[in-house]
């Protein structure tokens, strides 16, 4: 039994009250208000959309960021209409700005993960690709935040601080200059075996001499904030696929989760070693928590939500929500395969240069085709995500648990479960990220509790069954993966500049 919450008469116990959970996201900020015995009490949302530029070009003004989180935390803390205990932040991971640390002022923009310039710089370090791999878990592909930095450092100032978007967050916010162990590691500047920064590393990416965050657990007292009102401690801290895991309760070989943002990203488990395989994807930090790190295989989508807007911008639909009427007004993809590499592909291919393609168009295509075959190709990569997992682990997945925006979309789900093969769980808690995070914060504001105190138990809303035999899935895969081919092979990869 854990010893008894002391606390004065009348008066809940810290852990016992609600916290608020602020998920800052690619194009938008989510606050919930989490209460243990109510659950969701409040919530609150406030835009903080990215600009897209020419050249692979991705960013965000940074006062966005910050005045979307106050402004999501406020509107949740109103609607609950009651004080909480603590604030978990949850961050985009690979999203880096410059900044002042004396006054907290941003010298750039935030260069989103999405963004592709710093892809010449990874060229140069193509010998050293190997060795970074091995030391960090992590390819060397601009979607991280070394790159990035370096970028920032080569081609905009070499002022102030170059760090991850969560470190200049938490210092506007409480003054302390930290990031967490999970977020660190997708900078490819970490040592994913001791969990430190890595001199070697830094030293590659010409970043020996910058001042870093202290590295700190998911789950403890970072500092306090008067921005949402009074002050309350900021107590859980991690990056958002990692949170969405934990809310998942993704803890054994088998299962996987799989968030459907602005990108798809599938995340298993591996336990407390880091697992480095070979099929392409990334080895990285799950969590550290009371100073044990817990590891996970990440998988990556560039595109998911991200080409929805992509055919919405361009008149197809009106937006997620017609996904089903318009792509179940037709039987199938009509002869179309999509590859949605709009910013390229990730895992396991890791060709970011590689450029999307539509092909099998005739004069009877129509909306509803493009809507199929866009579901079919975001489904296809997750598939080969959960391969390579399997391939990794030595085991199948059994189920793949999901959670996000396009979660809402019966079409892609069943197109999902159609080519896995395998029980599609669509998470019943919308706002996974938020989830984890807000769990993260009650377990900072008692250490005497543990995961499955703050973790509620997994319940799906809806399970997708494959409604086709393994034949016809492997079949439609085969037509997804021979159009990845033919896009890899009429694009050489290119060579770093002398």
């Amino acid at each position: 039994m854990r010893p008894a919450q002391h606390s004065l008469p009348g008066v809940p116990a810290p852990s016992s009250r609600p916290v608020l959970a602020v998920d800052q996201g690619t194009s938008s900020t989510k606050a919930l208000v989490i209460c243990p015995e109510r659950g969701v009490i409040g919530t609150g949302s406030a835009p903080a959309a990215p600009r897209y530029g020419p050249g692979g070009t991705v960013e965000v003004d940074p006062a966005l960021l910050l005045s979307s989180v106050v402004e999501a935390g406020r509107r949740a803390l109103a609607d609950a209409g009651e004080p909480v205990a603590a604030v978990g932040l949850a961050n985009q991971g690979e999203t880096v700005l410059a900044w002042d640390p004396g006054t907290g002022a941003p010298l750039t923009d935030a260069i989103v993960w999405q963004d592709r310039r710093a892809d010449p710089l990874c060229h140069e370090l193509a010998p050293h690709a190997a060795r970074l791999r091995e030391l960090t878990g992590l390819p060397v592909d601009p979607y991280f935040a070394a790159p990035k930095m370096a970028w920032i450092r080569r081609r905009l100032t070499r002022e102030g601080v170059v760090t991850t978007s969560d470190s200049w967050l938490v210092h506007r916010l409480t003054g302390a200059f930290v990031t967490d162990a999970a977020t660190a590691g997708r900078t490819q500047l970490l040592d994913l075996d001791r969990v430190e920064w890595s001199p070697e590393a830094r030293a590659l990416y010409g970043l020996a001499d910058e001042a870093m965050p202290g590295i700190v657990d998911a789950a403890g007292p970072v500092g306090t904030t008067t921005a949402f009102g009074p002050e309350i401690p900021l107590t859980g801290l991690l990056v958002d696929q990692q949170a969405a895991l934990l809310a998942q309760d993704v803890t054994e070989p088998g299962t996987a989760k799989c968030t459907y943002g602005t990108g798809a990203f599938l995340l298993a488990q591996t336990g407390h070693r880091p697992r480095r395989g070979a099929s392409g994807l990334v080895s990285c930090v799950a969590w550290r928590l009371g100073g044990r790190t817990s590891y996970c295989l990440d998988g990556q989508v560039y595109t998911a939500a991200s080409a929805v807007r992509w055919l919405t911008d361009l008149g197809v639909i009106s937006g997620a929500g017609d996904l089903d009427p318009v792509g179940l007004s037709v039987p199938d993809s009509g002869g179309v395969t999509f590859v949605p590499a709009l910013a390229g592909l990730a895992a396991p291919w890791w060709r970011g240069d590689l450029r999307g393609s539509v092909t099998g168009l005739g004069l009877d295509t129509g909306a509803g085709h493009l809507v199929r075959a866009l579901c079919e190709g975001i489904a296809a990569q997750v598939v080969e995500l959960a391969d390579a997992v399997a391939a990794d682990v030595g085991v199948p997945l059994t189920v793949l648990r999901v959670d996000g925006g396009l979660t809402r979309s019966a079409l892609l789900m069943q197109t999902q479960a159609d080519l896995l093969q395998r029980p599609v769980e669509v998470s019943a808690l919308p706002d996974a990220t938020a989830l984890g995070v807000g769990a993260l914060a009650r377990l900072g504001l008692d250490p005497g509790l543990s995961l499955p105190d703050v973790v509620p138990p997994w319940k799906p809303s809806a399970v997708y069954e494959p409604r086709i035999g393994p034949a016809e899935a492997a079949g439609r895969l085969g037509v997804f993966r021979a159009a990845v081919a033919a896009l890899v092979d009429r694009t050489p990869p290119p060579v770093a500049a002398p």
